[in-house]
């Protein structure tokens, strides 16, 4: 296909990696296309460099579950080291950096060689994205006296850790990231809010800051702590009280295109149901229906539960069963998983689920994306985290040494400075206490948070109403007016007394196209960074996702 358009692509990271790969493979030939990218390395953005990893951080991704691009990870890892790699071992985040990098290299010299100019800048941040009506082109800025004029723009900007009373708080951080910027023994309880993989990673620097992990004779892993860090523990705080699950053999299978709805099929499903995607339709779609196909004995057990009445079969055991011990017997589990080769079935089936409710998601109603918020997607978080082994043994020899403690809160819990040094934790316990706890050293952890319109950095974009807040209409109007009356939740009123419910981040069509205030698609740009689309596409991680974006940010480019 030839297309004479100019094309920028704002971030340099792996979601450009994975839209360059789709422009190509579809044969989309502009005249240019521009790739801005703040940092030094293309390719790896934060979570595969050094500002998301260090040589301890490991993704929860193995070789063989990484999207096809031009070489495989074995190709590289073999070209690299002149040796083999186990494909279905977990990758260190570094190392993953390297290949992602190699592969954008490789992408390059790929459409050098079919005669796309490519322009790829490092060390050269974005300031704004202005459009200039006249000419109908998008003015780049990345300086003050920049000129540059494209047709279309995609932003792939990646994570945002914006900070609050970090560098203002000694002892407060708002994230774990970059890790390199933790330099000292702490020789204090930390306390880390959140259970996440990101909690993980911070639990996994501090550790090595003040003591280390021995393997012992019989293949155990053992925590020494340092003799200036006597003090040292780790308090990990959270509202569900669980630690995330482990990895287990998964099925080649897992994310196949047959259990997820195409475009025809949600906008048929909207015709039969007052234009919304029902989350019950989702659920028995992508969910039940496919269980039934992998596991006919879990789907009989249950075929007629509601969402509500499954997800509180799967965690009842959780709330029953100490934390810890539940962490031990699953690991034992997810062993067993992978030496027989045999998939735990229904968290596999959670996986696909997960994946596939990100298409129908911009259809639901408010009440129903309500509703996943609260019932299933505590169950999807703890599930899908899909947690290494190797973190399984350090979380484990830190606790049998005594040093760290998992702490459930309540959902009003808070956390706040305490003057110029440390934060007041301020939560009731399970047994209904109200503790106000200090602590010198704090890290916020819980992921990645959504950010809203008022925080996309694109003023031009925003100010000229070519963005706006993601938006979705209420099934009952009288619920919305209820909702918007009690300010229970982020409700709005329209022109005509209709209610919409305002999810964080950016309005997106099924094509990641902006929309603006008037729900107009906005057909020149298109929206993948993971912040600032999250509140219509509730599971928005991964290198997976980055590839799906892709795809369907190209064929529309393709379809005009």
């Amino acid at each position: 296909m030839e297309n004479t358009s100019k094309i920028a692509i704002i971030g340099g990271g792996p979601a450009a990696l994975l839209m360059l790969k789709h422009l190509l493979k579809m044969a989309i030939l502009p005249e240019e296309i521009y790739i801005f990218e703040k940092n030094k390395r293309f390719g790896v953005g934060m979570p595969y460099s050094e500002f998301g990893a260090t040589a301890e951080h490991i993704a929860n991704v193995s070789a063989n579950e990484l999207p096809e691009m031009v070489n495989s990870f074995k190709e590289f890892y073999f070209e690299k080291y002149k040796e083999s790699y186990n494909e279905n071992k977990v990758l260190p985040r570094l190392l993953l950096g390297d290949y992602l990098e190699n592969q954008f290299e490789k992408y390059l010299q790929i459409a050098k060689q079919i005669g796309v100019k490519v322009i790829a800048r490092k060390n050269t941040p974005v300031l704004d994205i202005i459009k200039n009506d006249e000419i109908d082109k998008f003015e780049i800025i990345t300086n003050p006296e920049n000129d540059l004029f494209v047709d279309k723009v995609i932003v792939s900007t990646g994570h945002v850790w914006p900070k609050t009373h970090e560098d203002k708080v000694k002892g407060w951080y708002d994230s774990p990231y970059p890790p390199n910027k933790f330099k000292e023994k702490t020789n204090c309880v930390v306390a880390i809010r959140g259970t996440s993989l990101t909690a993980i990673d911070a639990v996994k620097t501090i550790a090595r800051l003040n003591g280390k992990f021995v393997k012992e004779t019989n293949g155990d892993l053992k925590y020494i702590v340092n003799k200036d860090s006597e003090k040292f523990k780790i308090h990990l705080f959270s509202t569900s009280g669980f630690l995330p699950a482990l990895r287990f053999h998964t099925e080649d299978e897992t994310f196949s295109s047959k259990w997820i709805m195409s475009l025809q099929e949600i906008y048929d499903i909207k015709q039969k149901n007052d234009g919304f995607v029902p989350l019950d339709t989702v659920f028995e779609y992508s969910f039940k229906r496919p269980l039934r196909e992998k596991d006919p004995k879990f789907y009989e057990e249950i075929k007629d539960l509601t969402i509500k009445e499954f997800v509180d079969k799967m965690l009842e055991i959780r709330k029953e069963v100490d934390s810890f011990d539940l962490f031990e017997a699953e690991y034992k589990e997810a062993q067993k998983s992978i030496k027989n080769k045999e998939s735990i079935t229904w968290k596999e089936t959670i996986y696909a689920f997960s994946y596939a409710m990100n298409y129908p998601a911009k259809h639901f109603s408010a009440e129903d994306m309500l509703r996943l918020q609260k019932t299933l997607i505590p169950l999807i978080s703890v599930i899908i985290a899909a947690l290494p082994q190797s973190s399984y043994h350090e979380i484990m020899a830190l606790y049998k040494a005594g040093l760290i403690d998992l702490i459930q809160v309540d959902k009003n819990s808070t956390v706040e400075p305490d003057g110029d040094t440390g934060v007041i934790y301020s939560y009731k316990s399970v047994e209904g206490k109200n503790i106000n706890a200090h602590y010198d050293f704090f890290i916020d952890a819980i992921g990645q948070k959504k950010m809203n319109w008022t925080d996309f950095p694109f003023d031009g974009l925003r100010n000229l109403k070519l963005t706006s807040p993601g938006f979705l209409d209420f099934k009952d109007e009288k619920i919305g007016k209820k909702m918007l009356e009690e300010k229970k939740e982020k409700v709005v009123e329209g022109y005509n007394h209709n209610y919409y419910l305002e999810v964080s981040g950016l309005g997106i069509n099924d094509y990641f196209q902006s929309i603006n205030i008037y729900k107009e698609t906005i057909p020149s740009v298109y929206i993948m960074t993971v912040p600032f689309i999250g509140g219509l596409n509730p599971d928005y991680s991964g290198l997976d996702f980055c590839d799906t974006a892709g795809e369907r940010i190209a064929e529309a480019i393709i379809g005009g």
